[in-house]
């Protein structure tokens, strides 16, 4: 187990934003997260865990007291089931699951971060979300102070949310499990309209693994969603905002707003979301505001690329990412009434 003092966070996050903690952790084992989480709650000293660091938003002052960072390995293949320890890089066990001719996550290939963090988020992109498989996840349990394994139905999944979401002072993630299926080289039926189409097959089809795999990450690329270090459209934290969950009654007031500002015969993308509710997408919400891609002028815009993505251009600072999502939610709000919902978490400031 390592440990810094006043080490910097920045370059822990793909944004490459934020402040130095006061004390900074690298556990390899769960035994060293387990006890390393102890310490910290024992002398009451702030936890912040660290994964692949793409789903953080850190204040420039940075973070007092423990930052945790989980290096824990672990890739296990038994038949079709799959462990994945919380420190493992998400892409990569993809693209393993899908060289040992297995489906059911390879849709979420290029998603940056660690395994662990998927169940907290329950992360999600192309039509597979990872509630569709997860069938146990091992946590440690800082209320009980014990190891617990909650079912997938104990996960309490939804829309990127999860019981862990839910409380996330409670649980420190340690291993996932999953449960994924043996098509013979077969990718799960294709969901997502623009994936059946970059394929060329219909909505339901199967089509080779690889052939899924590299198609959204193709996709994902284009969109400034793959990491890579020299592209700054991928400092970001991908997605920065949730696609908002509408009533019935919420839509209703959403698509007269839309035919008072942009004309009767502009249709907003509209999903069934179960219970009468109604998802729309958070893009088109911005891009119809008026924040089109590559808008601002200051060190933190939105990506050339795709208008979801709130980018550091270099040389940003917390504070001027978290101005420019403030104005975009306010310029959503004011147009279409509806609040956009930050996807990130945040550590020591607010949207």
């Amino acid at each position: 187990m390592q440990l810094l003092n006043d080490a910097p966070l920045a370059p822990l996050t793909t944004f490459r934003l934020g402040g130095p903690a006061s004390r900074l952790v690298t556990a390899t084992t769960d035994d060293e997260v387990i006890a390393a989480v102890r310490e910290a709650d024992d002398a009451g000293t702030p936890l912040l865990v660290i994964g692949g660091g793409s789903n953080l938003v850190i204040g420039d002052k940075g973070f007092d007291g423990t930052a945790l960072r989980i290096a824990t390995t672990g890739f296990s293949l038994d038949g079709t089931r799959l462990e994945l320890a919380a420190g493992e890089v998400w892409t990569d066990a993809v693209a393993r699951t899908v060289e040992a001719g297995l489906a059911g996550i390879e849709c979420l290939a290029g998603i940056p971060g660690s395994a662990g963090a998927t169940p907290i988020q329950n992360v999600g992109a192309y039509g597979q979300d990872v509630s569709a498989t997860v069938t146990e996840v091992v946590a440690y349990d800082r209320t009980t102070r014990e190891t617990v394994t909650l079912t997938g139905a104990e996960c309490a999944f939804s829309y990127r949310h999860s019981r862990f979401k839910e409380h996330p002072e409670r649980y420190v993630v340690l291993r996932v499990r999953f449960d994924l299926e043996d098509a013979d080289g077969l990718s799960a039926p294709v969901k997502y309209a623009e994936t059946a189409r970059a394929l060329g097959v219909e909505a339901g089809d199967r089509v080779p693994l690889a052939a899924a795999r590299e198609t959204v990450l193709k996709l994902r690329a284009g969109k400034g969603m793959v990491l890579d270090p020299e592209d700054h459209d991928t400092w970001s934290a991908g997605s920065f905002f949730t696609n908002p969950i509408l009533t019935a009654g919420q839509y209703e007031a959403f698509l007269a707003r839309v035919a008072e500002s942009l004309g009767p015969d502009v249709v907003p993308p509209a999903f069934p979301a179960g219970d009468d509710a109604v998802k729309t997408s958070a893009a088109w919400l911005i891009d119809r505001a008026g924040f089109t891609k590559g808008y601002g002028s200051g060190p933190a815009r939105i990506s050339t690329k795709h208008t979801l993505a709130l980018t550091n251009r270099g040389g940003a600072t917390t504070e001027d990412l978290l101005a420019l999502a403030r104005e975009v939610v306010a310029g959503v709000r004011d147009a279409f009434g509806i609040t956009l919902v930050n996807e990130p978490v945040t550590v020591g400031v607010e949207i």
